[in-house]
């Protein structure tokens, strides 16, 4: 089943039409042709879990809330974080069938490069020389040996290295890739690259128009990742009344229920108990409100079974 099986209304439509104000017809042509590899077009992603405390008040909250959730990740990093932290992440994920994404790093925002914090922005958040890369590829290794399976990255180079260390066998072959927000490619051909260099799933910029949507889905069918509601440091926004026409035109899509005007907690630390504890609450509802809009328009059907992870065969360049 694809997003143009499930018939869904427009916010206000019914009101609006009656008035003569109602929207011209949606263009079958834009509906991606996509979907998960179990026929779903859209799940869940609950971001910015930062350890196991966190994620046991996400876990809590999303049972209270009944929030079904796919994938739980973390923006800090896998240093940030010791084995046992790690190992508590991974069997908590693993009892409700959740899938753990943690971040590789360091990055350029954290090491001694200045450039991200110039005006141009510099290199962004990419691994800076040849030791950070290698910081990345040790976090990839130590957190695999803990039984994470799925890691974010946030820059090329890293992304190519640890698909080929997994076509070697290096890495597990169910191990996947999820691009980070923070160098999301914002046109089709970029975004194609990315699947090519070995990316599972990746993330766009939550300002991306509809017809963007769509224009990538003309030449790709990786996941794209989306906060339908961003953080501050991605623009703040939020896309919440948009989220079905968001899983007709970019399926397969994970909806990532971030959270706008609240403090920043990367890297994460004890000294952020607080903000981090009541922001991950604060995101398992702002998930139920997305859900419950989703259902109110017809548009809540067609989401992936829970358990799901995997995104279906994609195109790679070829590994020497």
């Amino acid at each position: 089943m694809t997003s143009s099986d499930s018939p869904a209304r427009r916010p206000g439509e019914p009101a609006l039409t009656a008035l003569g104000l109602g929207a011209p017809a949606a263009d079958p042509a834009d509906t991606s042709p996509h979907a998960f590899p179990d026929g779903g077009t859209w799940r869940t992603e609950v971001p910015s879990v930062e350890g196991p405390e966190a994620l046991s008040v996400v876990l809590k909250e999303s049972s209270r809330l009944d929030v079904p959730i796919h994938r739980i990740s973390q923006g800090s990093g896998i240093w940030m974080l010791s084995d046992a932290e790690i190992t508590e992440m991974v069997e908590g994920c693993a009892e409700r069938g959740i899938e753990l994404c943690l971040f590789t790093g360091p990055r350029g925002s954290w090491d001694t490069g200045a450039s991200t914090r110039t005006d141009s922005g510099g290199a962004g958040l990419r691994a800076r020389g040849h030791d950070a890369l290698a910081g990345c590829v040790e976090d990839a290794l130590r957190a695999s040996e803990l039984g994470v399976k799925c890691l974010l990255v946030a820059d090329e180079g890293v992304l190519w290295t640890l698909h080929r260390l997994r076509t070697r066998g290096v890495l597990p072959a169910d191990t996947t890739f999820k691009v980070s927000a923070l160098i999301g490619p914002v046109n089709p051909a970029s975004f194609a690259v990315h699947e090519r260099l070995g990316a599972d799933s990746i993330n766009i910029p939550s300002d991306l128009t509809l017809a963007h949507f769509t224009e990538i889905r003309r030449v790709s069918g990786a996941p794209m990742d989306l906060y339908i509601e961003a953080p501050d440091d991605l623009g703040g926004y939020v896309r919440m009344y948009e989220a079905a026409e968001l899983i007709r035109r970019g399926a397969p899509i994970y909806l990532k229920f971030g959270l706008s005007r609240a403090p920043g907690i990367y890297p994460y630390g004890a000294h952020l108990r607080d903000v981090a504890l009541d922001t991950a609450r604060e995101r398992v509802r702002r998930g139920r409100l997305a859900l419950d809009l989703l259902a109110r328009h017809g548009a809540g059907t067609n989401m992936s079974p829970l358990g799901s992870r995997l995104p279906g065969p994609l195109h790679r360049f070829t590994c020497d």
